[in-house]
Protein backbone atom coordinates (compact mmCIF):
# COMPACT_ATOMS: atom_id res chain seq x y z
CA UNK A 1 0.00 0.00 0.00
CA UNK A 2 2.69 2.39 1.05
CA UNK A 3 4.71 1.67 -2.57
CA UNK A 4 1.50 2.55 -4.46
CA UNK A 5 0.79 5.74 -2.34
CA UNK A 6 4.38 6.64 -3.38
CA UNK A 7 4.15 5.91 -6.87
CA UNK A 8 0.91 7.54 -6.73
CA UNK A 9 2.65 11.03 -6.04
CA UNK A 10 5.69 10.33 -7.77
CA UNK A 11 3.28 9.79 -10.98
CA UNK A 12 1.29 13.23 -9.66
CA UNK A 13 4.63 15.31 -9.08
CA UNK A 14 5.52 14.30 -12.25
CA UNK A 15 2.08 15.45 -14.07
CA UNK A 16 2.83 18.72 -12.62
CA UNK A 17 6.36 19.47 -13.54
CA UNK A 18 5.02 17.94 -17.30
CA UNK A 19 2.50 20.58 -17.24
CA UNK A 20 4.21 23.38 -16.11
CA UNK A 21 7.02 22.55 -18.79
CA UNK A 22 4.21 22.64 -21.03
CA UNK A 23 3.05 26.32 -20.47
CA UNK A 24 6.27 27.66 -20.58
CA UNK A 25 6.92 26.21 -23.71
CA UNK A 26 3.39 27.09 -25.22
CA UNK A 27 4.79 30.97 -24.31
CA UNK A 28 7.79 30.51 -25.56
CA UNK A 29 5.82 29.70 -29.16
CA UNK A 30 4.17 32.93 -29.16
CA UNK A 31 5.21 35.25 -32.20
CA UNK A 32 6.87 38.56 -31.65
CA UNK A 33 5.20 41.67 -32.96
CA UNK A 34 6.30 45.08 -32.94
CA UNK A 35 3.23 47.57 -32.68
CA UNK A 36 3.72 51.65 -33.47
CA UNK A 37 0.76 53.71 -32.58
CA UNK A 38 0.47 56.83 -33.20
CA UNK A 39 -0.26 58.35 -30.11
CA UNK A 40 -1.17 56.91 -26.63
CA UNK A 41 -4.94 57.78 -26.49
CA UNK A 42 -8.45 56.57 -25.23
CA UNK A 43 -9.22 57.00 -28.09
CA UNK A 44 -8.19 53.94 -29.31
CA UNK A 45 -9.67 51.73 -26.68
CA UNK A 46 -10.32 48.64 -28.52
CA UNK A 47 -6.47 48.18 -28.95
CA UNK A 48 -6.12 48.16 -25.32
CA UNK A 49 -8.93 46.16 -24.22
CA UNK A 50 -7.56 43.17 -27.00
CA UNK A 51 -4.31 44.18 -24.96
CA UNK A 52 -5.02 44.09 -21.26
CA UNK A 53 -7.32 41.12 -22.04
CA UNK A 54 -5.08 39.02 -23.34
CA UNK A 55 -6.56 38.19 -26.76
CA UNK A 56 -3.04 38.75 -28.45
CA UNK A 57 -1.81 36.30 -26.41
CA UNK A 58 -4.75 33.56 -27.05
CA UNK A 59 -4.10 34.16 -30.94
CA UNK A 60 -0.25 33.47 -30.40
CA UNK A 61 1.06 36.51 -30.30
CA UNK A 62 3.58 38.63 -27.88
CA UNK A 63 2.72 42.08 -28.52
CA UNK A 64 5.43 44.83 -27.91
CA UNK A 65 3.77 48.30 -28.10
CA UNK A 66 5.30 51.76 -29.15
CA UNK A 67 4.25 55.48 -28.99
CA UNK A 68 5.63 56.93 -31.98
CA UNK A 69 4.10 60.51 -31.29
CA UNK A 70 3.08 61.16 -34.90
CA UNK A 71 1.99 59.38 -38.12
CA UNK A 72 5.36 60.35 -40.10
CA UNK A 73 7.62 58.94 -37.09
CA UNK A 74 4.96 55.64 -37.13
CA UNK A 75 5.36 55.25 -40.46
CA UNK A 76 9.23 55.55 -40.80
CA UNK A 77 9.53 53.29 -38.05
CA UNK A 78 7.47 50.73 -40.19
CA UNK A 79 9.52 51.40 -43.65
CA UNK A 80 12.93 50.80 -41.77
CA UNK A 81 11.70 47.89 -39.94
CA UNK A 82 11.65 48.86 -36.73
CA UNK A 83 8.25 47.93 -36.30
CA UNK A 84 6.26 45.15 -38.09
CA UNK A 85 2.99 47.40 -38.15
CA UNK A 86 2.07 50.76 -37.77
CA UNK A 87 -1.22 52.09 -36.30
CA UNK A 88 -2.11 55.63 -37.50
CA UNK A 89 -3.98 57.86 -40.08
CA UNK A 90 -3.86 56.14 -43.51
CA UNK A 91 -3.38 59.46 -44.84
CA UNK A 92 0.64 58.36 -44.06
CA UNK A 93 -0.01 55.31 -46.77
CA UNK A 94 -1.52 57.33 -49.55
CA UNK A 95 1.26 59.78 -49.67
CA UNK A 96 4.51 56.75 -49.47
CA UNK A 97 2.47 55.03 -52.66
CA UNK A 98 2.43 58.43 -54.18
CA UNK A 99 6.03 59.01 -53.13
CA UNK A 100 6.66 55.77 -55.47
CA UNK A 101 7.83 53.15 -52.74
CA UNK A 102 8.11 49.84 -54.20
CA UNK A 103 7.32 48.04 -50.99
CA UNK A 104 4.32 50.17 -49.72
CA UNK A 105 2.46 49.88 -46.89
CA UNK A 106 -1.13 48.44 -46.86
CA UNK A 107 -4.17 49.06 -44.69
CA UNK A 108 -5.18 45.84 -43.38
CA UNK A 109 -7.87 47.34 -40.37
CA UNK A 110 -9.66 50.05 -39.33
CA UNK A 111 -10.54 50.89 -35.91
CA UNK A 112 -12.00 54.12 -35.74
CA UNK A 113 -14.83 55.79 -37.81
CA UNK A 114 -14.69 59.23 -36.45
CA UNK A 115 -12.26 62.07 -35.57
CA UNK A 116 -11.23 61.84 -31.67
CA UNK A 117 -10.40 65.06 -31.10
CA UNK A 118 -12.12 68.36 -29.62
CA UNK A 119 -12.34 71.74 -30.14
CA UNK A 120 -11.28 73.66 -26.83
CA UNK A 121 -11.85 77.35 -25.87
CA UNK A 122 -10.86 79.21 -23.09
CA UNK A 123 -14.25 80.19 -21.96
CA UNK A 124 -17.55 77.95 -21.69
CA UNK A 125 -19.56 78.40 -24.38
CA UNK A 126 -23.31 77.27 -24.34
CA UNK A 127 -24.23 77.83 -28.00
CA UNK A 128 -21.22 77.23 -30.06
CA UNK A 129 -21.09 77.49 -33.79
CA UNK A 130 -17.99 77.61 -36.17
CA UNK A 131 -18.71 80.86 -37.08
CA UNK A 132 -17.21 81.92 -33.79
CA UNK A 133 -13.75 80.58 -34.99
CA UNK A 134 -13.18 83.35 -37.41
CA UNK A 135 -10.40 86.32 -36.42
CA UNK A 136 -9.31 83.79 -33.98
CA UNK A 137 -6.18 82.26 -33.32
CA UNK A 138 -6.49 78.33 -33.05
CA UNK A 139 -3.51 75.75 -31.92
CA UNK A 140 -3.95 73.07 -35.22
CA UNK A 141 -2.35 70.14 -35.82
CA UNK A 142 0.85 68.85 -38.56
CA UNK A 143 -0.03 69.84 -42.23
CA UNK A 144 -0.65 66.84 -43.85
CA UNK A 145 -1.96 64.81 -41.10
CA UNK A 146 -5.85 63.59 -40.59
CA UNK A 147 -6.52 66.12 -37.04
CA UNK A 148 -5.42 69.39 -39.35
CA UNK A 149 -7.09 68.09 -42.56
CA UNK A 150 -10.72 66.98 -40.56
CA UNK A 151 -10.47 70.61 -39.15
CA UNK A 152 -9.97 72.38 -42.27
CA UNK A 153 -12.59 69.81 -43.99
CA UNK A 154 -15.27 70.99 -41.08
CA UNK A 155 -14.68 74.84 -41.32
CA UNK A 156 -15.15 74.57 -45.13
CA UNK A 157 -18.43 72.62 -44.66
CA UNK A 158 -19.16 75.78 -42.12
CA UNK A 159 -18.02 78.12 -44.93
CA UNK A 160 -14.95 79.35 -43.38
CA UNK A 161 -11.84 79.90 -45.27
CA UNK A 162 -9.09 78.03 -42.97
CA UNK A 163 -6.27 80.37 -44.48
CA UNK A 164 -7.95 83.69 -44.27
CA UNK A 165 -10.71 83.66 -41.76
CA UNK A 166 -8.70 82.74 -38.76
CA UNK A 167 -5.48 81.81 -37.92
CA UNK A 168 -4.09 78.63 -37.74
CA UNK A 169 -0.27 77.81 -35.28
CA UNK A 170 0.72 74.43 -36.49
CA UNK A 171 4.11 75.33 -35.11
CA UNK A 172 3.59 73.21 -32.12
CA UNK A 173 5.21 69.34 -32.02
CA UNK A 174 2.01 66.48 -31.75
CA UNK A 175 1.25 66.49 -27.77
CA UNK A 176 2.54 69.54 -26.48
CA UNK A 177 -0.53 72.01 -27.94
CA UNK A 178 -2.54 71.65 -24.72
CA UNK A 179 0.68 72.85 -22.06
CA UNK A 180 0.74 75.57 -24.91
CA UNK A 181 -2.46 76.45 -24.17
CA UNK A 182 -2.38 76.43 -20.59
CA UNK A 183 0.67 78.48 -21.06
CA UNK A 184 -1.74 81.26 -22.96
CA UNK A 185 -1.09 80.12 -26.57
CA UNK A 186 -4.32 80.42 -28.83
CA UNK A 187 -7.92 81.36 -28.16
CA UNK A 188 -8.94 77.87 -29.01
CA UNK A 189 -7.11 74.32 -29.37
CA UNK A 190 -7.66 71.01 -31.20
CA UNK A 191 -7.32 68.75 -28.37
CA UNK A 192 -6.74 64.70 -28.33
CA UNK A 193 -7.87 63.02 -25.16
CA UNK A 194 -6.97 62.97 -22.34
CA UNK A 195 -5.70 66.44 -23.03
CA UNK A 196 -9.18 67.95 -23.58
CA UNK A 197 -10.74 66.81 -20.31
CA UNK A 198 -7.43 67.30 -18.53
CA UNK A 199 -7.88 70.94 -19.64
CA UNK A 200 -11.16 70.88 -18.45
CA UNK A 201 -10.23 69.44 -14.86
CA UNK A 202 -7.50 72.21 -14.70
CA UNK A 203 -9.96 74.81 -15.50
CA UNK A 204 -7.86 76.15 -18.27
CA UNK A 205 -10.34 75.02 -21.29
CA UNK A 206 -13.38 73.92 -22.06
CA UNK A 207 -14.58 71.21 -24.61
CA UNK A 208 -17.39 72.92 -26.86
CA UNK A 209 -17.31 71.58 -29.76
CA UNK A 210 -16.29 67.29 -31.24
CA UNK A 211 -15.02 67.06 -34.70
CA UNK A 212 -15.61 63.33 -34.46
CA UNK A 213 -19.50 64.84 -34.17
CA UNK A 214 -19.08 67.49 -36.85
CA UNK A 215 -17.26 65.74 -39.79
CA UNK A 216 -19.40 62.57 -39.47
CA UNK A 217 -17.77 59.33 -40.70
CA UNK A 218 -14.39 59.74 -41.65
CA UNK A 219 -11.49 56.45 -41.44
CA UNK A 220 -9.36 58.46 -38.65
CA UNK A 221 -7.12 55.34 -37.80
CA UNK A 222 -5.98 52.37 -39.32
CA UNK A 223 -3.41 49.15 -38.84
CA UNK A 224 -1.21 48.98 -41.63
CA UNK A 225 1.87 47.16 -42.78
CA UNK A 226 4.45 46.57 -45.55
CA UNK A 227 3.27 44.21 -48.76
CA UNK A 228 6.17 42.37 -47.80
CA UNK A 229 5.01 41.64 -44.35
CA UNK A 230 1.91 40.64 -45.35
CA UNK A 231 2.95 38.69 -47.79
CA UNK A 232 5.37 36.66 -45.79
CA UNK A 233 3.19 36.36 -42.60
CA UNK A 234 -0.66 36.08 -43.57
CA UNK A 235 -1.03 34.07 -40.94
CA UNK A 236 0.02 36.23 -38.45
CA UNK A 237 -1.60 39.06 -39.69
CA UNK A 238 -5.20 37.32 -39.51
CA UNK A 239 -3.61 36.28 -35.85
CA UNK A 240 -3.51 40.20 -35.49
CA UNK A 241 -6.86 41.01 -36.70
CA UNK A 242 -8.62 38.56 -34.78
CA UNK A 243 -7.24 39.69 -31.48
CA UNK A 244 -7.97 43.26 -32.68
CA UNK A 245 -11.81 42.12 -33.53
CA UNK A 246 -12.12 40.47 -29.94
CA UNK A 247 -11.19 43.57 -28.58
CA UNK A 248 -14.13 45.64 -30.68
CA UNK A 249 -16.55 43.16 -29.78
CA UNK A 250 -15.70 44.26 -26.11
CA UNK A 251 -16.12 47.44 -26.19
CA UNK A 252 -19.44 47.23 -28.35
CA UNK A 253 -21.13 44.98 -25.51
CA UNK A 254 -20.00 46.66 -22.61
CA UNK A 255 -20.46 49.89 -20.42
CA UNK A 256 -18.13 52.77 -20.63
CA UNK A 257 -17.60 51.79 -16.60
CA UNK A 258 -16.47 48.58 -17.89
CA UNK A 259 -14.36 49.50 -20.54
CA UNK A 260 -12.47 52.46 -18.09
CA UNK A 261 -11.78 49.67 -15.81
CA UNK A 262 -9.83 47.52 -18.30
CA UNK A 263 -7.69 49.77 -19.98
CA UNK A 264 -6.99 51.73 -16.88
CA UNK A 265 -3.45 49.96 -16.70
CA UNK A 266 -2.47 51.92 -20.00
CA UNK A 267 -3.19 54.86 -18.63
CA UNK A 268 -2.39 54.93 -14.74
CA UNK A 269 -2.23 58.75 -14.96
CA UNK A 270 -5.81 59.55 -15.57
CA UNK A 271 -7.98 58.53 -12.32
CA UNK A 272 -10.81 56.01 -13.31
CA UNK A 273 -13.74 58.18 -12.87
CA UNK A 274 -12.10 61.22 -15.21
CA UNK A 275 -11.43 57.71 -17.71
CA UNK A 276 -14.96 56.23 -17.76
CA UNK A 277 -15.88 60.21 -18.74
CA UNK A 278 -13.60 60.04 -21.65
CA UNK A 279 -14.46 57.10 -22.74
CA UNK A 280 -18.26 57.60 -22.81
CA UNK A 281 -17.84 60.50 -24.71
CA UNK A 282 -16.08 58.65 -27.31
CA UNK A 283 -18.87 56.00 -26.75
CA UNK A 284 -21.40 58.20 -27.24
CA UNK A 285 -20.08 59.66 -30.69
CA UNK A 286 -20.22 56.01 -32.49
CA UNK A 287 -16.44 56.10 -32.41
CA UNK A 288 -15.56 52.63 -32.60
CA UNK A 289 -16.93 50.45 -36.22
CA UNK A 290 -18.43 47.03 -35.30
CA UNK A 291 -15.81 45.43 -37.15
CA UNK A 292 -12.61 46.48 -38.79
CA UNK A 293 -13.25 46.31 -42.90
CA UNK A 294 -11.76 49.63 -44.08
CA UNK A 295 -14.50 49.77 -46.82
CA UNK A 296 -14.12 51.87 -50.47
CA UNK A 297 -16.31 54.26 -49.55
CA UNK A 298 -14.39 55.57 -46.93
CA UNK A 299 -11.58 55.38 -48.71
CA UNK A 300 -12.53 57.32 -51.16
CA UNK A 301 -13.79 60.28 -48.04
CA UNK A 302 -10.23 59.97 -47.46
CA UNK A 303 -8.75 60.78 -50.78
CA UNK A 304 -11.49 63.76 -51.21
CA UNK A 305 -10.51 65.15 -47.75
CA UNK A 306 -6.61 64.89 -48.37
CA UNK A 307 -7.63 66.65 -52.35
CA UNK A 308 -9.60 69.16 -50.45
CA UNK A 309 -7.02 70.09 -48.25
CA UNK A 310 -4.16 70.42 -51.29
CA UNK A 311 -2.29 67.34 -49.90
CA UNK A 312 -3.43 64.42 -52.39
CA UNK A 313 -0.60 64.30 -54.89
CA UNK A 314 -2.34 61.92 -57.06
CA UNK A 315 -5.61 59.72 -56.74
CA UNK A 316 -4.26 56.20 -55.67
CA UNK A 317 -5.85 52.90 -56.12
CA UNK A 318 -7.80 51.33 -53.42
CA UNK A 319 -7.28 48.03 -54.14
CA UNK A 320 -3.58 48.10 -53.93
CA UNK A 321 -3.54 50.29 -50.89
CA UNK A 322 -6.61 48.43 -48.43
CA UNK A 323 -6.76 44.94 -48.05
CA UNK A 324 -10.02 43.68 -46.28
CA UNK A 325 -9.06 39.56 -46.50
CA UNK A 326 -8.29 39.65 -43.03
CA UNK A 327 -10.64 41.92 -41.50
CA UNK A 328 -13.73 39.75 -43.16
CA UNK A 329 -12.01 36.57 -41.89
CA UNK A 330 -12.11 38.43 -38.41
CA UNK A 331 -15.48 39.51 -38.29
CA UNK A 332 -17.31 36.17 -39.35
Amino acid sequence: MKKLCSLWLVLLLCATLFTGCGSEKAGSHLTKVTLNEVAHSIFYAPMYVAIEEGYFEEEGISLTLITGFGADKTMTAVLTGEADIGFMGSESTVYTYAGGTDDYVINFAQLTQRAGNFLVSREPIADFSWEMLKGSDVLGGRAGGMPQMVFEYILKKNNIDPKTDLTIDQSIDFGSTAAAFSGGQGDFTIEFEPHATSLEVKGDGYVVASLGEDSGYVPYTAFSAKKSYIDANPELIQSFTNALQKGMDYVNSHTPEEIAQVIQPQFEETDLKTLTTIVNRYHEQDTWKQNLIFEEDSFTLLLNILEEAGELPQRVPYKDLVNTTFATKAAE
